[in-house]
């Protein structure tokens, strides 16, 4: 019998907007899909949105849907680790960042702690979540959901990197 926990979908936020943002994107979903115990399920389009909260250039965001056996906790890591080899740098709250992936969802869980919440406890607030998550998953988002998010400007890249 094996010592491997059971898969788990999680869904993980990608976002840029210091350097060359779109190759940062692209390149964190192929790191994404290297992790150890994990495969890369789907990757939604390419989208370009003004900074919410935030300041400097347009963000370049993406949602990927993954299966993991890695626990929440060893995701968040591995996340961070990501940014971190990308050059993240947390000089105050909501700076541009060269990357900035966040676990939206993980399987069912429900989870609170100091260092992570799932669900990302704003994503129904921001449409640069909500618009990708729903072309890889529409069961997830609902028509309610997008509508509260319509105003935010949001626009699909012409990439190729839908799945």
């Amino acid at each position: 019998m094996s010592d491997l926990r059971a898969p788990v979908t999680a869904y993980v936020a990608i976002g840029a907007n210091l350097g060359d943002a779109s190759t940062a994107v692209l390149c964190a979903i192929n790191d994404l899909a290297e992790l150890p115990q994990t495969d890369l399920v789907a990757q939604s389009s390419q989208y370009q949105t003004a900074p919410s909260a935030s300041s400097g250039p347009d963000y370049i965001n993406a949602v990927v849907e993954m299966s993991t056996r890695l626990t929440a906790q060893e995701l968040l890591l591995a996340l961070q680790q990501i940014e971190f080899e990308a050059g993240r740098d947390r000089p105050y709250p909501n700076a541009p960042r060269t990357l900035d992936l966040d676990i939206l969802l993980y399987g069912e869980a429900r989870i609170e702690s100091t260092h992570l919440s799932i669900p990302h406890p704003r994503m129904f607030e921001r449409a640069f979540v909500l618009v990708p998550l729903a072309e890889i998953a529409p069961a997830l988002v609902t028509s309610e959901q997008l509508e509260a998010v319509a105003a935010q400007a949001i626009t699909r890249l012409a990439d190729g990197s839908g799945s």
